[in-house]
């Protein structure tokens, strides 16, 4: 393509969430914008090789979990054991050109140049961009926006070949279900895929050097998400570290652990975190390097090392979700182009796809008696909803917290089906400042899971009469 300008007020490299989110609102603010990815359409790792494809495996996995939930006393689903998993994701075409076409139409609309091609630095404001087949590209930007996203940690020791032992990405690539599959790692793409092969018949190991998955949930909850693993069939071995694993050449990978030990299985997943995707960017030539942690530092305006180069998305760490990537992107292209900001959003929730989900937020419960010397806890099991049963979603739990002296909602976390939708709630409750008294005033729909909100809030209620409660004074004595 022909380029329209010399220099752009926005350069963005990556059109994932917090490139595309990026691009949009410097264009809606007037600005020149080119927006550069390796990829002939936009959506980056999110939509063409993490999130949506992953999804859509989860759903079939999870309406053939929820057949068998619901399926009690009825006929048993038997899962075919030759199941392919391309079958599976028979709708992803679809989704992806659906949710490509979308970005897209964003795009031009906006007015905003898309060029294919990977990117290098050439020297602090200018970059080559060489396309697939053609001539390589100069483009100069007033501002830089760095949202390349990341890639799967590579770790030698595994000897990953991405046909027997595989990581995050390659695993999609699958033609057929394992009969077992090894999971090393406990985080969320771990665990979310730990679940979604347990849940299509598969039986799975997960591994992990920590004493229990998802070290950043309240511990009880990840507990509950263990006991649901081990009651799909699947097996969790906490407190072990990988330290080798091999294909045996014939049918099966063998992991060796720090004690000796050896778990066998018919395929792998390394899941041990990722890093920045920046090779081939020339990172140096432009006054920038990565951590030792392999992330790019940035500062809260996400404004790099060098004052007009910024970044946004996985490629600075934690907590790499598409939605805080585009919040990310969006406050980095006001920074860089001088645009008003509002007020930071510190109440982002956070949603983890395994079977059952899980979503959180606000403050965990040792941050809240941290922050505010104690903390009121309501609970709300799923068994107690009628909607829970009804479902026969009945192990699931939502814990709300709240401050003790004027009972403010600091923070919620959630087990069980649509704890990733249900959190909005109490994001909602957090951004208004709102005390628990919120939930016990308002009338929800019956049956619906949203209940769970009220029977916590009355629980929090009930604790703080008693706590408040003054202890009876002494009878006086007979005179």
């Amino acid at each position: 393509m022909s380029l329209t300008r010399d220099i752009y007020d926005l350069l963005v490299i990556g059109a994932g969430p917090a490139g595309h989110k990026a691009a949009l609102e410097a264009a809606g603010a007037g600005h020149s914008v080119l927006l550069i990815d390796r990829d002939a359409t936009p959506g980056g790792e999110c939509v063409h090789r993490g999130t949506i494809p992953s999804k859509t495996l989860r759903e079939s996995a999870l309406y053939l979990a929820g057949l068998k939930q619901r399926a009690a006393g009825l006929a048993k689903p038997e899962l075919d054991g030759n199941l392919k998993v391309a079958g599976l994701m028979k709708r992803l075409e679809a989704v992806l050109r659906a949710h490509e076409g979308f970005m897209r139409r964003q795009i031009d609309s906006a007015g905003i140049e898309f060029l294919r091609g990977r990117a290098r630095f050439l020297s602090p404001d200018e970059l080559e961009v060489v396309p697939p087949i053609g001539t390589a590209h100069r483009v100069r930007g007033r501002r830089i926006l760095l949202a390349t996203g990341s890639r799967p940690r590579q770790a030698p020791e595994m000897n990953l070949d991405h046909e027997n032992i595989l990581d995050s990405d390659s695993i999609l690539s699958l033609i057929y279900l394992p009969r077992s599959l090894t999971v090393l790692g406990a985080g969320v793409i771990a665990c979310e895929f730990a679940t979604i092969f347990q849940a299509l018949g598969v039986q799975v190991t997960m591994i992990d050097k920590a004493p229990r998955p998802l070290g950043f949930l309240d511990g009880e909850i990840a507990a509950r998400f263990v006991a649901a693993f081990e009651r799909m069939g699947g097996r969790f071995l906490g407190n072990q570290k990988p330290t080798l694993c091999r294909f045996d050449g014939v049918s099966q990978t063998i992991t060796t652990l720090e004690n000796g030990q050896t778990v066998v299985a018919e395929k792998t997943l390394v899941a041990l975190g990722r890093v920045a995707s920046v090779h081939g960017l020339a990172l140096e030539r432009a006054g920038l390097k990565l951590s030792e942690r392999g992330i790019l530092p940035v500062d809260e305006s996400c404004r790099t090392g060098v004052p007009h180069i910024y970044a946004a998305g996985d490629l600075i760490g934690p907590p790499a979700l598409a939605a805080s990537s585009m919040e990310q992107g969006r406050r980095a292209a006001r920074h860089a182009l001088g645009l008003p900001l509002s007020q930071a959003a510190h109440t982002i929730p956070s949603g983890i796809y395994t079977i059952p989900e899980m979503a959180s937020v606000g403050l965990t419960e040792a941050q809240a008696n941290e922050r505010h010397g104690s903390v009121l806890v309501g609970r709300a099991e799923f068994g107690e909803l009628a909607r829970g049963q009804i479902s026969g979603d009945t192990e699931g739990l939502l814990k709300l917290y709240a401050e003790p002296k004027e009972g403010r909602i600091v923070g919620a976390q959630i087990i069980g089906d649509g704890a990733t939708e249900l959190i909005h709630l109490a994001q909602l409750a957090l951004v208004g400042n709102h005390s628990i008294e919120l939930f016990v005033e308002q009338v929800f729909n019956f049956p619906t899971m949203a209940e769970a909100y009220r029977v916590a809030a009355l629980d929090l209620m009930n604790q703080r009469a008693r706590r408040n409660q003054q202890p009876c004074s002494k009878p006086a004595e007979a005179a």
